[in-house]
């Protein structure tokens, strides 16, 4: 899928994407989490996030105390100093990277620091997430960003409609 048109075909999705979630029924949520979790296994057997990365390039993380520990630990500097270097505090409190591309994203698409990530960024893109209907807005948001959870959400209308 073409990157760069991506959000437009997201955000023209959107109101009937919202609709569809809206008009579940109770009986159909039990069957939810199976459905999208197995749409969510076909969908990445067929798209590989390394040639895409979009993610990385676009969405910052909140980071925290534990994830700061992971990443200080991982390139041998203290915590304060990965603070300093990296990140700063967004208007939430929270810790996010100073500029985005992420710092760690490689030439390649692979990250530097991928066995110690961000909890984030390892849950990203949450399709595979227990529960999924408490979350639905963030994943018609995502589908913007990854073009796995646009195809995820289109095959789960078409399956569940």
């Amino acid at each position: 899928m073409d990157l760069e048109s991506l959000p437009e075909k997201a955000k023209k999705a959107e109101k009937e994407t919202k609709r569809f979630f809206q008009s579940l029924k109770k009986n159909r949520l039990k069957n939810l989490d199976d459905t999208v979790h197995a749409l969510h296994e076909e969908t990445f057997d067929n798209i590989d996030c390394l040639e895409c990365a979009n993610c990385c390039r676009s969405l910052g993380p909140r980071l925290t105390d534990r994830d700061i520990e992971r990443i200080a630990s991982s390139l041998r500097m203290k915590p304060h100093e990965v603070v300093s270097v990296y990140l700063r505090m967004d208007e939430d409190n929270d810790y996010v990277f100073k500029e985005m591309p992420c710092p760690f994203l490689c030439s390649d698409n692979y990250c530097s620091i991928y066995d110690n990530r961000p909890k984030a960024c390892r849950e990203y893109p949450h399709t595979n997430r227990k529960k999924f209907f408490q979350i639905y807005s963030l994943t018609i948001r995502n589908a913007e960003t990854c073009p796995a959870v646009y195809q995820i959400l289109e095959n789960l209308k078409k399956e569940l409609s």
